[in-house]
């Protein structure tokens, strides 16, 4: 029986991979928070906090891998002041998203999720390398990110040091603890 590799592809992502990443993102909560999240917290987390940012899209810093022509993970990094959370989140928070500078404010690195049937196999690291590849290029001396807590040894091996302990408190009530981490370029 004949072997044959993967085909890995990261590009970026478009608005014709917004509801596909979606369902990705709804898997990935689903299935790999279990144990870190309580299933209130995991639905809540849903509707009211995860999801695609689609101002990344546009502003074409948000990132899709493909694995053998299938969405498995997605990513990005953003030079505007929201931190994290979809679009759904901003609605519910009504966030401003200015550009930063990035001599004085870090890049964002944003909603990392990885579908769990291709989960362990470096492909959010591999995001990860491509996102802060890029923010370095635009001038980002450093990089932040809300951690959620299945996310947050991932990028501890990353060198991220957490900043804060934070309790999101979402629009229905429910609390979602994370951690603001933090890496200098």
């Amino acid at each position: 029986m004949r072997v044959t590799e993967e085909r890995v592809v990261l590009r970026r992502a478009t608005p014709d991979d917004i509801a596909p990443l979606n369902a990705l993102i709804d898997a990935s909560v689903r299935r790999l928070a279990p144990g870190f999240y309580t299933p209130q917290q995991i639905d809540s987390s849903l509707r009211h906090m995860f999801g695609v940012d689609t101002r990344l899209v546009d502003d074409g810093t948000y990132f899709v891998i493909e694995v053998d022509d299938v969405r498995a993970a997605c990513g990005g990094w953003s030079r505007r002041q929201t931190l994290f959370g979809g679009d759904q989140h901003k609605a519910d928070q009504q966030a401003t998203d200015a550009p930063v500078d990035p001599a004085t404010v870090a890049a964002r690195i944003r909603a990392f999720f990885v579908h769990p049937d291709y989960a362990r196999r470096g492909l959010a690291r591999r995001m990860y390398e491509h996102c802060a590849a890029e923010a370095r290029t635009a001038g980002f001396r450093a990089l932040e990110l809300m951690g959620t807590l299945p996310g947050v040894p991932l990028y501890r091996t990353l060198g991220f040091e957490t900043v804060e302990k934070v309790e999101v408190l979402l629009s229905d009530g429910v609390v979602i603890p994370c951690e603001r981490m933090r890496l200098e370029l």
